[in-house]
């Protein structure tokens, strides 16, 4: 995941239905993006910024100023193969708003193409997801997308305001607080630098760094914007925006974890999910004090002491907490959200050694309201392509002792990538299994899932990976990470599963005893996508989460290969769904996961359900099956009687509606009793999901 502000400046939008505005639905337009060829090409004087990880560099961004006075801006990227090339032009109003913005070129969500105009009174807009206008408001218009430098003159005019803020277009309100300051090292020697967040934009408050003036000096996260030789500073940055999140994270997490929180509590006239059978049990009452679950009795059968708080259950279902085995661990306020929406447990298949360690021990404390993580670490090839945050190795015998560096660190797992070189796979995870590390991992360029798994692998990453079994060599032989999405979005609709190869591949999974994490939901919104309607996994989450993501929601999907349609693109997520299907009916162990916000874990296991589990085997793959797999399971993952209280109460019948599992009203989390409205509330959520 990008980092908050990279996410704001890469997939800014506002909604379309805040006073003021009105919006029409648009289709994706047809036209084809403007090339990169045909895009501005900054000048030598402009300020050169670049896109930077731990990992390497990223891309480059440029500013400069036309002879008219429009403000220009170049964006160039390719991030593990998924490109950004695109420019902006911004005509600034006398006041400092934009009265005009043009954006053109491609991103990895398609057609960048995007205008917006002021004239009077009357603001227009329109880009590849939405169009819409507004009459007398005037404000600050964000751009659906754009180039995310552009954001300082909307940060410099933030600073500008103090405490009365900028009102935004199509809606909302912005204000900048500063917080710490930092002397960093760049190439003219020490600079002053001050933390500043931005609160009103999205959920949370997000971070933006500011020079000595005040003005725009960069973004930082896990993917940096950075002005060109101050690189090497993005990592004290780092580390000083996080100390700040932590301690304003603190005291929410102390809001809720309390002695209170953690008296016996009696839910009464359940629905009760059972996870280890499988099975929805009516009207019973189940009681957890201590952390513990004490006892599950018939429905009324109980009458608790005064001092046991008694939650009514009627017409709700009791599960255990949720679990999303592909959550990258997020900033603060995104591990918030995730307990609101009832994820007591997750698995983290990418965080940094450090990032693992801080969180873990705040949690620890009772300092960060989290799910408890299961963490592996990356290792891939020291190369253009390698992940972000990965430990990048260039041997056998380095990439056997990143191995090592990872058991010390204490985590769960190692998780190799898409460059790694397939010869140092084996030596790897042999490494790993006699350290007792779980070895998952997306498949390296030229080799396919099977050779993987009989190279060690206890884990498949992706389903797209595991369709590479049936992809055409020059496929599989292409490390670009787009490109893999690529080749089975051309070539899945053309497979039958039922070949003896096919069966074979799908029989030695389930007899080597390989657990898949599909994240099914990731090809839904890249594969059947065009544009301008919510992606079924966001759409209940519209108008509630943040102003500047509903618009983003609406992005369209992967862009089209020429010469294939969407109506191809779906054919083969159909491909893939029925891959699903074929596992589970086989026996393959599969958990659910979705590499996102965690927000869309309900919508993977709603796909789940269209491929053919039960309710209760869905509701599985995110409960006891990722317990079992971590092996966790005899102290939490089920609702049993000496196991942790890691439970939610949901508003429904989750054993006929898969989709009640986003109407949280009670999240227990090691035995802490949260109100799940409450809990929204402190990761700036304004209302529960639809």
């Amino acid at each position: 995941m990008p980092s908050r502000i990279l996410a704001a400046a890469l997939l800014a939008a506002v909604p379309l239905s805040l006073v003021g505005a009105h919006e029409t639905t648009v289709q994706k337009p047809a036209s084809t993006p403007v090339p990169k060829e045909q895009l501005l090409v900054p000048p030598a004087s402009a300020d050169h910024y670049v896109v930077v990880s731990d990992a390497g560099k990223h891309g480059d961004m440029w500013r400069w100023t036309l002879p008219d006075g429009r403000l220009a801006y170049r964006h160039s990227q390719s991030l593990r193969g998924w490109i950004s090339e695109t420019d902006q032009v911004t005509r600034m109003g006398p006041d400092g708003l934009p009265v005009a913005i043009e954006v053109r070129g491609i991103t990895p969500n398609g057609d960048a193409a995007e205008t917006f105009t002021l004239a009077g009174s009357k603001a227009s807009w329109a880009s590849t997801a939405d169009s819409g206008s507004s009459e007398g408001r005037i404000g600050y218009y964000l751009p659906a997308g754009g180039v995310g430098l552009s954001n300082h003159a909307l940060v410099d005019r933030l600073v500008a305001a103090g405490g009365k803020g900028v009102d935004l277009l199509p809606g909302g309100h912005a204000i900048l607080s500063v917080g710490p300051s930092l002397t960093i090292q760049g190439p003219s020697g020490p600079k002053l630098v001050k933390l500043a967040f931005v609160r009103g934009v999205l959920s949370s408050p997000f971070p933006v760094w500011l020079d000595e003036q005040g003005k725009y000096f960069a973004d930082i996260g896990w993917i940096s914007v950075v002005p060109a030789g101050f690189e090497a500073s993005a990592k004290s940055m780092r580390d000083v925006q996080e100390a700040a999140t932590a301690a304003e994270v603190k005291a929410v997490a102390h809001r809720f974890l309390t002695a209170e929180a953690k008296a016996p509590v009696l839910f009464d006239n359940v629905r009760l999910f059972d996870a280890d059978k499988g099975v929805f049990l009516e009207n019973q009452a189940v009681l957890a004090g201590d952390g513990k679950i004490k006892a599950i009795v018939p429905a009324g059968s109980m009458t608790p002491p005064p001092s046991v708080r008694v939650i009514d259950g009627k017409g709700k279902t009791l599960v255990p907490g949720i679990w999303d085995s592909h959550m990258h661990i997020g900033d603060d306020w995104d591990v918030l959200a995730n307990m609101a929406n009832g994820m007591t447990s997750f698995r983290s298949p990418g965080t940094m050694i450090e990032r693992a360690h801080s969180t873990v021990k705040r949690r620890a404390s009772g300092d960060l309201l989290m799910g408890e993580p299961f963490i592996s670490v990356l290792v891939d090839k020291k190369d253009p392509l390698a992940a972000q945050g990965a430990l990048t190795v260039t041997s056998e015998a380095e990439t056997v002792a990143a191995v090592r560096t990872i058991k010390e660190a204490g985590v769960w797992g190692v998780k190799f990538y898409t460059s790694m070189n397939p010869a140092w796979i084996a030596p790897g995870a042999a490494e790993a299994h006699k350290l007792g590390l779980h070895v998952s991992g997306h498949v390296p360029a030229t080799m396919r899932p099977l050779e993987a798994v009989r190279a060690g692998y206890d884990e498949l990453t992706h389903l797209n990976f595991v369709v590479m079994q049936a992809m055409p060599k020059e496929v599989v032989d292409k490390a670009n990470t787009a490109e893999r999405i690529e080749g089975p979005a051309r070539f899945a609709k053309d497979i039958d599963w039922d070949t003896p190869e096919l069966r074979a591949f799908i029989a030695e999974l389930k007899q080597r005893g390989t657990i898949v994490d599909p994240t099914l939901v990731i090809f839904e919104g890249a594969l059947t996508l065009d544009g301008g309607t919510p992606s079924p996994a966001y759409a209940p989450y519209m108008g509630i989460i943040s102003p500047v993501l509903d618009r983003a929601f609406k992005a369209g999907g992967h862009p089209l290969v020429k010469g294939y349609t969407r109506a191809d693109y779906r054919k083969s997520y159909a491909k893939m769904v029925e891959l699903v299907r074929r596992l589970h009916e086989a026996g393959v162990t599969i958990v659910a996961g979705t590499d996102g916000w965690g927000i869309e874990i309900v919508r993977e296991l709603e796909l789940y359900t269209q491929a053919g589990f039960t309710n209760a085997e869905a509701l599985q793959s995110a409960t006891i099956v990722p317990a079992r797999v971590v092996g966790a399971d005899q102290r939490t993952g089920s609702i049993a009687v000496g196991k942790e209280a890691d439970l939610m109460l949901v508003d429904g019948d989750v054993s006929k509606d898969i989709g009640a599992l986003r109407r949280v009203v009670t999240v227990v989390s090691d035995g802490y009793v949260m109100d799940a409205d409450e809990l929204r509330k402190a990761a700036g959520y304004s209302g529960r999901p639809k």
